[in-house]
């Protein structure tokens, strides 16, 4: 049976949940005062949860991020505040190709941010019809942007040279953004040296087996706690920093930093990656990065076995195109350890487990995609970055 997906303040929480008759349990994502501070995994019996067990439960998954967020509210302490920081506008990005409906459920979230004057700028890279720019057409705050170039780090840039504000923040399609999200993301700007803020992204919805197994295996979610990134971190520990689903940069990361690399990440032969390169060349410059939880979004995983064995051959293909670059661009000698020491300590003992058919282990065909990936990751790069030069894209 699938697994419920609920959102419960705790000082609004019922005092029992009904209508789950088509569930056997419920990732419920806990709220304090509209701030999430945790998550819980509940059984469902006969349909319902409930009870006095229901507070008790959720108190223990939180843990300690709830009793900071509650001491923070007792003492009325805010940081932002205290500094008299004014937060930039911003530009809302959305990068897509050829999914109008996904695009549709993202410009009816970002409807609900507050209107603190941010734009609302769609690029739409490389469209096999006019069905999204149509569609756009419908939402008058929204600035249609076309870039005939494939790549989703392609239409990154674009949107980084087309903003109209100091910050952009980016989501993909297939999300959906809090009310606060960008609020959230916005407060974590008041230190300089910050270029980069990431946030929390929590499942919309698990129906399926491959979502399921999806945030079983390869969640976004990066806890429940803020926490400040800096100094180098290899490739491999970068991905705590959070994802591409739901960051903000600021602008001046293209004078700062440079681009976003174009052979990397989807619609290009390396299909991911983007995101984690660019988040280790911004640490590794001096710059910090921020993961506010507050900053919450919605992600809609893949529905089917087949769409999730392709996205976890992508991650494996962009990790390891990441690594190369890293070697052949950024020179990093250490880049093959890296890659040797990710087989040896991860991916070794989760192929072990799942041959032997250990409880909760991976299954094995996902994990045979993923390492098949990783194999050809370096000749994705390498492939792609000559692509990418012939066509005079940066890398």
């Amino acid at each position: 049976m699938a697994t419920a997906v609920l959102d419960l303040e705790m000082q609004q929480l019922p005092p029992v949940i009904t209508g789950l008759e088509r569930y056997a349990r419920a990732l419920i994502l806990i709220r304090l005062r509209g701030r999430p501070v945790g998550q819980a995994l509940l059984p469902v019996v006969g349909g319902r949860i409930g009870g006095a067990e229901l507070r008790d439960a959720l108190v223990n998954a939180a843990g300690w991020p709830l009793w900071e967020s509650w001491l923070r509210d007792y003492l009325g302490w805010d940081e932002v505040h205290a500094m008299n920081y004014v937060p930039p506008v911003a530009t809302v990005a959305v990068c897509t190709r050829d999914r109008p409906e996904d695009v549709r459920r993202c410009l009816e979230a970002l409807m609900r941010l507050p209107d603190d004057g941010q734009e609302l700028l769609l690029v739409d890279n490389c469209p096999s019809s006019e069905a999204t720019r149509h569609m756009v057409g419908g939402y008058g705050r929204v600035r249609y942007v076309r870039e005939e170039r494939r790549g989703l780090n392609v239409a990154r840039n674009r949107a980084l040279h087309e903003a109209r504000h100091e910050v952009v923040a980016f989501t993909d399609d297939d999300a959906a953004p809090d009310p606060g999200w960008l609020r959230a993301l916005l407060r974590n700007f008041a230190d300089p040296l910050v270029l980069c803020v990431t946030g929390l992204t929590m499942a919309s919805e698990l129906e399926t087996e491959a979502q399921e197994s999806f945030q079983r295996h390869s969640p976004f979610g990066r806890g429940f706690s803020r926490t400040v990134f800096k100094g180098p971190h290899n490739l491999r520990a970068v991905g705590r920093v959070g994802a591409g689903v739901n960051m903000a940069l600021r602008r001046r990361v293209l004078e700062d930093i440079g681009p976003f690399d174009e052979a990397l990440d989807a619609g290009t032969p390396t299909r991911s990656g983007g995101d984690h390169e660019m988040f280790s060349r911004i640490l590794a410059a001096g710059f910090r990065i921020v993961y506010d939880p507050a900053a919450l979004s919605w992600h809609r995983h893949r529905h089917t076995w087949g769409e999730l064995r392709r996205t976890l051959y992508g991650y494996g293909v962009g990790a390891y195109a990441s690594l190369t670059r890293s070697l052949l661009v950024g020179g990093d000698l250490s880049a093959p350890k890296i890659a040797w020491r990710w087989f040896r300590s991860d991916q070794l003992p989760a192929l072990l487990r799942s041959l032997l058919r250990r409880p909760g282990s991976t299954p094995l065909d996902l994990l045979l995609a993923e390492l098949c990936g990783c194999a050809m990751g370096p000749w994705a790069y390498l492939y792609s970055r000559k692509g990418c030069r012939a066509r005079g894209g940066w890398t």
